[in-house]
Parts: C-alpha cells; structure tokens; sequence
C-alpha cells in the first residue's frame, strides 16, 4: 500500500495546475493544454458535450453510432484515411462514447500534433455520411450490442436494472441504445446528430505532453478557429431534467443463458455539483471504497473469505455525471448458496456499518488509496487527458481536482456512516436477480468488423 500525505499531495496538484493553461477561441472552442516533458509525446484529445443523456426516445444509441461514422472520411480525406495516416505517423487513435459525452483521441510524437489537429478539425464540420456506408455500420453496432450486452449476462443484468430504478432520466436508456431503435436508424438520424452537437462552442480540446502551450494555441487557431460556430444550449442552460423519487423497493428477474445467478441492487444517491461545498458524494466514494476496493475491504474479507456466502461481492459510486448517481452492491452466491441467502448478507453488512460505523483504520485505508490513486494517475499523459476531459465534459472544471482531493481527505467515519444510513434504504432500492438459463452450445462470435472500442 501506498501512503501519501496530504501536503504532498497538494503539492503536486499545485504543480499540475501550474503547468496547466486555457484558452478561449473567438468561435467557443475551449482549449485546455496541460505540459508534461518527460517524454516527446502528446495526447489529443476533442470532448463534445453530447452523449446518450441528450437523446430522445426512437432514436436512443445515435451518439454512439455517429462515433462510428466519424471514421468514414471527408472530401480532403476520404474514406480510412484519417486512420492509415495516424498510423503512418506511428500513432494511435481511437473513440468512446458515453452517457455525458462523446471523445476522439489520438497519441503521437510531438512533432505530429498539427497532424491530428489538421485531420480531427476537419472532420468536425466536413464529415461525409451516405447511406450506404451507414447501412454497413449500422449493422456493426448491431453487432457489437449483441456481443456486450445481449449476450453478457450480466450486461444484460445491469441494463434492465437500470431502465427499472431509473424512471423518467434518459440515463435510463443504455449508452449503446435498444435494438429497435437500431433497426429502425437512418443516415438522416446521424446527420441531424452531427449537425445539432458537433461544434466548437461545444467542444473541450484536450492537449497533454511534450508541447509548449502557445504554440498549441496557435495550431488550434489554425485548424479550429475558421470553423463557425453553431446556436445551442451551454450545458447549464440546458433543460433540467430531474428524476422522481422513487417510492418503494423495486425488484426484477432477469433470465439468461448463464452458469452462475447474479445478485445486483442499485441505491438513488446524489452526485457532486458543487465541488467547494458538497459533502455527501465524497463520503459516499469513502463508503465504497470501505465495502470494496481491495483484499481486506469489507465485503470480500466478511462474506467471501469468512462467511463464504459469496464467490465474489463488491461495491460501486460515481461521484460525478450530468444526471442522476448510483450507488450499487452485487455478488455471486458460493455453491450451495442462494442469492436470497446473499441478499440478507449483504443487507446484514449494511446494518452493521449503520449500527456501529466504519473504523479510524478502515477510513485511513481507504484514504491513502484514493491519494495513491491520484498520484499514481500523474504518471499516465492519456490519464491526465481523460481528468481534464472528463470534468470539463460535465461542467466540473480541471481546478477543481485539488478541492476534491482535500475534501476526500476531510471526510469522516461518522460522515461515511451518515450517508450509509440516509440512501441505503429500501424505497430507493433496486434489486435484480440474474435466473441463470442453459448455455447453449455454439461457436464464439468473431467481433465485428469495424469494432473500434
């Protein structure tokens, strides 16, 4: 285990805010670059503020799909040409799509940064999508949803889980979108995509690495700053789109071709949107990493090592996203167990932690991890990128890591038992079982063509 304190921690997201710089171009486009010179590398990256959250119904999985087409070509550079020529410069790239957000990054030299700036820019206005292209592509993200999801148990678990707990949000629907509306997406779907969110004004451009900060500035003039700006809601002028509470525990049997049963329950909890003042959502991530995190956490050494009720059980919390958060425990009954007899383990964890607290030494644990895991992240160019991105994608700021940082520090076991005992409660529960079905026998699926995640 790593301790580091909390001075030197500090320090060093001074340090990284130091050699941290923002620009603004005239068009909206904000551009965050970040110096790190221990090796001639630069990470790119270009964060759209538009994700599966701002879908509507028939159309859910559009965000992703137009990543997917994003890679098909312009007239300057048609077809896979924006690929081959990454590679050619001995670079990376590659794509994700999420609820939030939709990023493309790519990873090369430094001396090649104004190629992924000339190729990623062009691509942001210029894109070409005909029906025929889209008509193969579709038919990958098919494909792709029925390798991840349809034909992953649990996968498939934590989708009908989440349209259950989740009523009205559109964090409800999954990121990859349902079947039916896949089916049924035209090329026109796309187009009014790319037209409606794909712009400056609603860009974040990522630069991490070898580079000098004005000289990123001036390429991203170059290549960005012609490009027009678009009309269209900054996220905080967006429509707010609250979920209702939840009234009672709601429960699901999800029935699959699987060889174990699966037990999952999903708790309401807030997320963090005021990084200075909130308290709840650091306890929370304090709470998850006290039941999961490690070998001697609470839920593996209690009901996997002693109790042996579960083959495995474990804990999670986002503390950050544009809509409504999650807290979720899951497991694997042992053989001979039942996940009835997991369910009331669990819950029986839960109780003790809300009766008697979580201890000086759990909390220390935990804290030295999240620390540990700070600094280690320090170390990645690609990981930094993905902070900056990440927070900035939401309508958090980069500044905000060294608040978040202390604030994870100042948190107390008695703050951790709180928010145990405010949103660990029946009527914001959701519980699903996974009724494991046959396997059939039959042939691994080859991933598709095209798969680019």
């Amino acid at each position: 285990m790593v301790f580091v304190s909390l001075v030197s921690a500090s320090a060093m997201a001074a340090t990284q805010a130091a050699t941290t710089h923002e620009y603004k171009l005239a068009n909206g486009l904000k551009l965050v670059v970040k110096e790190d010179h221990r090796s001639p590398v630069v990470i790119s990256q270009i964060w759209y503020k538009a994700g599966s959250i701002d879908e509507v119904n028939g159309v859910t999985g559009v965000a992703h799909v137009l990543e997917h087409m994003m890679f098909k070509g312009t007239k300057k550079f048609p077809g896979s040409e924006f690929s081959t020529l990454i590679a050619a410069a001995g670079g990376r790239e590659n794509a994700f799509t999420s609820r939030d957000y939709t990023a493309y990054f790519q990873q090369l030299h430094k001396s090649r940064l104004a190629l992924a700036m000339q190729l990623e820019s062009d691509r942001m206005r210029n894109l070409i999508l005909t029906k025929e292209e889209f008509a193969k592509e579709i038919e990958v993200v098919m494909e792709e949803r029925r390798l991840r999801t349809d034909d992953q148990p649990r996968a498939l678990v934590h989708e009908k889980m989440t349209a259950t707990a989740i009523q009205s949000h559109p964090y409800r629907r999954p990121v990859i979108g349902w079947m039916n509306d896949l089916e049924n997406m035209n090329v026109g779907d796309a187009q009014e995509w790319y037209d409606r969110w794909y712009a400056p004004n609603n860009a974040i451009l990522v630069v991490v690495g070898d580079v000098n900060p004005g000289e990123v500035f001036a390429l991203a003039q170059k290549y960005y700053g012609q490009i027009k700006s678009r009309t269209l809601l900054p996220l905080d002028k967006r429509k707010p789109q609250i979920e209702p509470k939840q009234l009672g525990t709601k429960r699901l049997t999800v029935k699959a071709p699987a060889r174990l049963p699966y037990l999952a329950m999903s708790y309401h909890a807030p997320v963090l949107r005021d990084p200075a003042t909130d308290w709840e959502p650091y306890a929370l991530e304090m709470l998850a990493g006290v039941l999961d995190g490690n070998e001697s956490a609470r839920l593996n050494k209690e009901l996997v090592r002693e109790q042996r009720i579960a083959s495995s059980a474990g804990a999670g919390y986002d503390s950050t996203g544009r809509g409504p958060g999650v807290f979720y425990i899951d497991g694997t009954p042992s053989e001979g167990k039942t996940v009835a007899d997991l369910e009331a383990a669990l819950r029986g964890e839960m109780e003790k932690l809300v009766r008697d607290g979580v201890t000086a030494e759990e909390l220390a644990r935990v804290k030295a991890q999240v620390v540990a895991s700070h600094v280690f992240q320090l170390d990645s160019m690609f990981a930094q990128a993905m902070q900056i991105g990440q927070l900035e994608s939401i309508g958090l700021s980069y500044r905000d890591v060294d608040t978040m940082l202390k604030k994870l520090q100042a948190v107390t076991a008695e703050q951790v038992r709180e928010v145990a005992k405010k949103y660990l409660m029946d009527d914001s529960l959701t519980v699903a079982v996974l009724d494991p079905q046959p396997l059939e026998q039959k042939p691994p699926s080859a991933a598709p063509a095209g798969l680019r995640h």
